[in-house]
């Protein structure tokens, strides 16, 4: 009998290595478990002095768990590195190399050595930089700062080459790929890339060239996405003095990066989403390989939420329930500076699992199956503005940026809470109700009625409408991704659907809805080369005559080296096969490919009943 291992919570580190084949220096890790189809998507440094920094933010925190855990993370990261340097001793390693491991818990397991340069070196050399120091004058020193420079001494120099230390330049180091995927993460190639924004300070950007400039006239030149190749665009990199600092950098570049095009999707809103869902649960959490697919699901469940709002029906209810006229025209002045954050929040979920990810807590709080304001919620639409990067910048067109008169409405409004928080100290949902709810406050107006009177008036007119913002929480829980977490073990929790790889297919569908199709056919959801089969083989997924059940692969769609099993969430019969014999073959996307007999018929919507549906799923929200 032959007994295996079986590690079901697997993460993924790596521990990057330079020898000259003699000697072997590790340069710390990298952790890169958050990845889809085995394509990493964001990876950050691990090094022991990133280890040492965050645990002594943990104990200042009184965060004991944490420090346990973390604890053992570096005596983990330790041992790697201790192996890594050993194997690469012992094998003569005389370039740079990579030393993979699985990780579960604080035990690793050897995967294996990738014997060449990564392109995510650079979270690397954002951490430690190499100094050489002449063994017969040790004032003769030089820096290195990059991989390549130094497997060019390497090759040069050889055994020659005196063993290097590392010495930090960043505690931490952060990189994202932008790959061309529609939301779910799924390939979506044939795209043209039309503008892209410049990087800003402290983004380093590798973009394979995609931006370069015409040098006469400064403007873009286009680039198609081709599909027979990587769907990688670019790998964009920021550093940091630590982990939150680092994640707070990715995401203010990610937060103001532009890119646009035609028929173009990347996976930027995802990783916009990701790193400020990571800010406000936790940046040191470790997610394992297998993150990624229910937190799509999350994310899924949020967009059939979304899809069922409505919010111009919401802010008419809202007028509805203003208690006089008065209220209701101060309302209908505040409907653009309310629904056009909202509405672009909405636009994308990704985005709006982000915002509801980072401020959960800060902004407002759920349980027990309500939602409510935790700071003012003037503090909310605040950092709504700045979230969706609308903020009143000249050089924005007016689409891009708040407009001018709801610029000035919510300019006022923070000016003079900001005036009340300086007097009062009053800053909270809480305490404002509590200050203006009671009888005059003394710090506030020092005595004057009339001052009071015209603060109270300024209050109450300034909220009018703000509880619209309480939607986009509510949505969070009605959704359950407000459940998804991260526990004391510093491993994120999901709610056993989003678990649940069965239950999951619609919250993926709604991501990337397929497209339209009679009820007697299926089609293809993208474009790309066909297969009937997963190897030449072996038998094909699905056959004429034959009874399909709901998930079921039924053929494969390879487009920039990933290949995707197909399958429909109803179960049928495939009553012809239009694609017999054409294995290899490209297909378009929304391309017929069988014929089929459906278990049960789908009955349409028809538009009185969609807006029935969307009218009772809004008011329930509201």
């Amino acid at each position: 009998m032959k007994i295996e291992l079986n590690i079901e919570r697997t993460r993924h580190n790596e521990i990057q290595l330079i020898g000259n084949g003699t000697w072997c220096l590790a340069l710390g890790g990298r952790d890169c478990s958050v990845q889809r189809h085995e394509q990493k998507l964001l990876e950050v440094s691990l090094t022991a002095e990133l280890l040492d920094a965050e645990i002594a933010i943990a104990e200042a925190a009184g965060q004991q768990k944490t420090v346990e855990i973390l604890t053992g993370d570096k005596g983990c990261l330790d041992r790697m590195e201790k192996e890594g340097e050993r194997f690469g001793e012992a094998t003569g390693l005389n370039s740079v190399s990579t030393f993979e491991c699985i990780i579960s818990g604080f035990d690793h397991f050897f995967m294996e050595m990738n014997t060449r340069i990564q392109v995510e070196h650079v979270v690397t050399e954002l951490a430690y930089r190499l100094k050489f120091t002449n063994p017969d004058d040790p004032s003769d020193v030089f820096y290195v700062e990059e991989l390549i420079e130094a497997m060019c001494l390497l090759a040069t120099n050889g055994a020659r080459l005196p063993k290097p230390e590392r010495t930090v330049r960043s505690v931490s180091g952060l990189e994202v790929r932008i790959n061309a995927t529609n939301q779910a993460l799924q390939p979506h190639a044939g795209g043209m890339i039309r503008s892209w924004s410049r990087p800003i300070d402290g983004e380093i950007r590798f973009d394979q060239g995609i931006g370069t400039r015409n040098p006469d006239t400064g403007s873009f030149i286009f680039y198609r996405l081709a599909g027979a190749y990587d769907s990688n665009v670019a790998l964009v990199l920021t550093d940091g003095k630590d982990r939150t600092d680092n994640y707070e950098r990715m995401a203010e570049l990610l937060r103001r990066t532009e890119l646009r095009g035609d028929d173009l999707q990347t996976n930027l809103p995802v990783h916009y989403g990701l790193v400020q869902w990571f800010l406000g649960k936790g940046v040191m959490a470790e997610p394992t390989t297998s993150f990624m697919q229910p937190f799509l699901s999350a994310v899924g469940a949020l967009q059939k939420v979304v899809d069922d709002v409505d919010l111009d029906l919401a802010v008419e209810e809202l007028a509805r329930r203003q208690p006089d006229a008065q209220a209701r025209q101060v309302l209908s002045s505040k409907q653009t500076l309310l629904l056009r954050p909202m509405a672009k929040l909405l636009e994308n979920a990704h985005v709006l699992g982000g915002f509801l990810g980072r401020y959960d807590g800060q902004l407002f709080a759920h349980g027990d199956g309500e939602v409510r304001f935790v700071d003012n919620p003037i503090r909310f639409l605040e950092h709504l503005y700045h979230f969706l990067n609308l903020e009143n910048v000249d050089s924005k067109p007016p689409s891009e940026r708040i407009w001018d008169h709801d610029d000035d409405i919510l300019t006022e409004a923070i000016r003079f809470y900001d005036e009340v928080e300086r007097r009062t100290g009053a800053r909270t949902a809480d305490e404002l109700e509590k200050l203006f709810g009671g009888k005059e406050s003394r710090k506030l107006s020092d005595g004057d009625s009339s001052l009071w009177e015209r603060s109270v008036a300024a209050h109450r007119g300034f909220q009018v409408g703000l509880e619209l913002l309480l939607l986009i929480p509510r949505i969070g829980a009605r959704s359950r991704f407000l459940e998804v977490t991260v526990g004391d073990d510093l491993a994120p929790v999901f709610p056993d659907v989003f678990l649940d790889e069965k239950a999951t297919v619609p919250f993926l569908r709604a991501l990337a809805p397929p497209p339209q199709a009679s009820a007697d056919e299926i089609v293809t959801p993208m474009g790309g080369t066909f297969y009937a089969r997963e190897a030449p083989h072996l038998p094909l997924l699905v056959e004429e005559g034959q009874h399909f059940e709901p998930g079921q692969p039924l053929f494969i769609i390879e487009v920039m080296k990933m290949f995707n099993k197909v399958s429909v969430p109803f179960s049928g019969t495939v009553t012809k096969n239009l694609m017999e014999g054409q294995d290899g073959k490209v297909v378009a996307k929304g391309q017929p490919i069988f014929k089929i007999e459906p278990d049960e018929r789908v009955e349409v919507e028809s538009p009185e009943e969609i807006a029935k549906r969307r009218r009772e799923a809004t008011l329930a929200l509201m």
